[in-house]
C-alpha cells in the first residue's frame, strides 16, 4: 500500500509503471515459493523517473532504503568502464551476487547505465535469473534485480508521438502497446548492455516497464513538489518560468521535456537560495 501511494504521490505521467511495478513487486513478496528470482528493467529517456522508482521500491522494502546494506548498485560507467576488463567483471560480479545473497537471499541488485554497459558483461549473471533451486547450495529465488536503461526510449516516444497524433490519451496507451516493441528494441541495440543478450532470448527478464516521455504539465508538477519539499509556498508564476525554460521535442510539436523531470532541482537554486 505504501509503495503504490509514494508512486501515486511523487511519479508524473507514468500510468503503466505504477500499476506494473506495484503488482511485480507486491506478488513477489507475497509468493512464498517463487521460481525465479524477480527481474525488472526499466526504459526511458533521462529524467523521467527511472532511478527514482528504483528508489522508492528500495525505501519500501528495507527500513534504510538506498543505504540498506542488502541494496547493491552498480552504475556501468564507474564500476565497469573498461571493455578490456570484461572477464575480470564478470568473475567479480558473479562472486559479489553469491556472496551477498548467501548472506541475505532477499537481496536487492540495481545495475544503472545498462545501455553503456559493454554488450556480453549482463550474461554472466544468467545463472543466478534462472530457474533453479539452488546454484552451489544457494537459492536466489527470493532476490530482486532492477536494470535501468535509455536504450529503447526512441521506440517509447514513437507509440507515445503516435497516440498523441491520433488524438488518443495518453493514460489510453497499454503495456501490449510497447512491452514486445521494447524488448526486440534493447536486444537488438549494439549501443546496449542487453545487446543479444541471452537473459532476454531465454526470457528471464519479468517486464520490460515502458517510461514515457514527460509533457509541459508532467514537468510543472515535479516543480511543484520540489518546492513544497524544500519548505516553500508554490508560486505559480516561477512554476511556468522553469517549465518554460526546458526544451521540448519533437522540434514542430514541442510536447516532450528532452530532459524530463531532471534539472528542475537545479533551476530551482536559482529561485530559491
Amino acid at each position: 500500500a505504501a509503495l503504490q501511494e509514494n508512486l501515486d504521490k511523487k511519479l508524473f505521467g507514468q500510468h503503466l509503471v505504477s500499476k506494473v511495478v506495484v503488482k511485480a513487486v507486491r506478488g513477489f513478496l507475497n509468493n512464498t515459493n517463487a521460481k525465479k528470482p524477480l527481474a525488472l528493467s526499466l526504459h526511458g529517456w533521462t529524467g523521467t523517473g527511472k532511478n527514482f522508482v528504483s528508489k522508492i521500491v528500495a525505501e519500501n522494502i528495507y527500513k534504510r532504503g538506498l543505504q540498506s546494506k542488502y541494496v547493491h548498485q552498480f552504475v556501468a560507467t564507474l564500476h565497469f568502464p573498461h571493455a578490456h576488463s570484461i572477464n575480470l567483471y564478470k568473475d567479480q560480479l558473479q562472486s559479489w551476487i553469491r556472496g551477498n545473497v548467501s548472506i541475505c537471499p532477499r537481496s536487492l541488485f540495481i545495475f544503472d547505465e545498462m545501455d553503456k554497459m559493454h554488450a556480453g558483461l549482463i550474461d554472466s549473471i544468467k545463472p543466478f535469473l534462472d530457474y533453479y533451486e539452488l546454484l552451489d547450495g544457494v537459492s536466489y529465488r527470493q532476490a530482486i534485480f532492477i536494470f535501468l536503461s535509455n536504450a529503447g526510449a526512441e521506440k517509447i516516444t514513437e507509440v507515445a508521438l503516435d497516440f498523441w497524433r491520433n488524438g488518443r490519451r495518453r493514460e489510453d496507451i497499454q503495456l501490449t502497446d510497447i512491452q514486445n516493441a521494447l524488448s526486440v528494441s534493447v536486444f537488438n541495440n549494439k549501443n546496449s548492455g542487453f545487446w543479444h543478450s541471452t537473459l532476454i532470448d531465454r526470457n528471464l527478464i519479468d517486464y520490460f516497464i515502458p517510461f514515457l516521455p514527460l509533457e509541459y504539465k508532467h514537468v510543472k508538477m515535479c516543480v511543484r513538489v520540489e518546492i513544497e519539499s524544500r519548505g516553500f509556498t508554490v508560486d505559480e508564476d516561477i512554476v511556468s518560468r522553469i517549465a518554460d525554460e526546458m526544451t521540448y521535442f519533437p522540434r514542430e510539436e514541442r510536447i516532450y521535456s528532452d530532459k524530463g523531470c531532471k534539472t528542475v532541482d537545479a533551476k530551482l537554486d536559482y529561485y530559491y537560495d
